[in-house]
């Protein structure tokens, strides 16, 4: 994500106000960078769903302006406009007597597609998705689980290969594990793609899980706080994003702070009996802290491609988490 370069979505002073005066979203200024996950989060009611839904125009706003990769959505025909963004939301919306992979098939042949195009086009998503079309193209959707109706609607939504897909509660109606499994998937599928995605959640985990960048939101549309997840986790904006990313948000920032070799110590006095195994420099203060726990040490090696880079330690840990937050305040 380059910061100078221009954002795919821009929302400008949008607001969206209903005519009996309940104001939904408030005068919201918001960049989406390109090739981002950027996670809506907040309590029910306070109008992260209606932002998502301007975006693609489902919703009108009263106020403001939205560009879609510099252009004013509010020129563009609406139907054409949704054509060319993919939308996921959580109850899928799969035609319940079209088999799947004619499911998947339907935006590019509403776009003109020849249907051997269109063929080809959702077979190579449903394998990407984890969900052979020998296996799963001639099943009908209430033959599939409900993880596997999800992964069809996120291909259906990627299908006419748009630059921007909007999520709106998308794995909230499984069940915990397959929920993992499904934003596992997910994180996979962005780092292939790259797409530009705004993603809705109620769940603050969900969103420092995904998100490169998470926008908490307040009653009345408010937006509290815009920064990357180790920034809402480590300095929230005012009491009410710290009251809701919760008491725990220090083990939360760990899971999102990776591994800062400026930090390690080195091997000097340690041997291979007072290390907790090793780790990859990849990995989160989260996974080397699991690895502390698990073997019962208190420090972990860190290796680049098998070469040790250093020793992390409790100390090394609580000053990675700082620097974590001090580099972007």
């Amino acid at each position: 994500m380059d910061a100078t370069e221009e954002p795919m979505i821009r929302l400008e002073g949008v607001g969206k106000t209903y005519p009996d005066g309940t104001v939904a979203v408030g005068e919201l200024d918001l960049d989406v960078p390109r090739g981002a996950i950027v996670c809506l989060v907040g309590p029910s009611g306070c109008g992260k769903s209606t932002t998502l839904r301007m975006v693609n125009r489902l919703i009108e706003p009263t106020s403001g302006r939205i560009f879609l990769d510099g252009e004013d959505v509010t020129h563009i025909d609406p139907v054409q406009l949704r054509r060319g963004i993919g939308y996921v939301i959580q109850q899928v919306g799969l035609f319940p007597h079209q088999k799947v992979l004619p499911n998947v098939m339907t935006v590019p042949k509403l776009l003109g597609e020849p249907d051997r195009v269109a063929r080809e086009r959702a077979s190579e998503l449903m394998e990407l998705v984890g969900l052979p079309v020998a296996e799963f193209g001639d099943k009908y959707p209430d033959q599939l689980s409900g993880g596997q109706r999800q992964r069809v609607g996120v291909a259906r939504a990627l299908a006419a290969n748009p630059p921007v897909l909007l999520m709106d509660e998308p794995f909230g109606a499984v069940d915990p594990i397959v929920r993992l499994r499904l934003q596992d998937e997910f994180l996979r599928l962005q780092r292939e793609l790259g797409k530009t995605v705004m993603f809705v959640t109620h769940d603050i985990e969900e969103a420092v899980r995904l998100g490169d960048l998470v926008a908490v939101f307040a009653a009345g549309g408010r937006l509290a706080q815009y920064a990357t997840p180790a920034e809402v986790l480590g300095a929230p904006a005012d009491d009410f994003v710290a009251e809701f990313v919760g008491e725990s948000r220090g083990l939360r920032r760990m899971a999102v702070t990776p591994i800062d070799p400026a930090h390690l110590e080195t091997l000097d006095g340690i041997t291979a009996a007072d290390l907790g195994g090793t780790i990859d420099v990849s990995s989160s203060l989260g996974d080397a802290m699991s690895m502390m726990m698990r073997e019962d040490k208190p420090t972990v090696g860190v290796t680049d491609r098998a070469r040790i880079l250093g020793v992390l330690t409790p100390n090394g840990v609580h000053a990675m988490l700082r620097a974590s937050v001090n580099d972007q305040v």
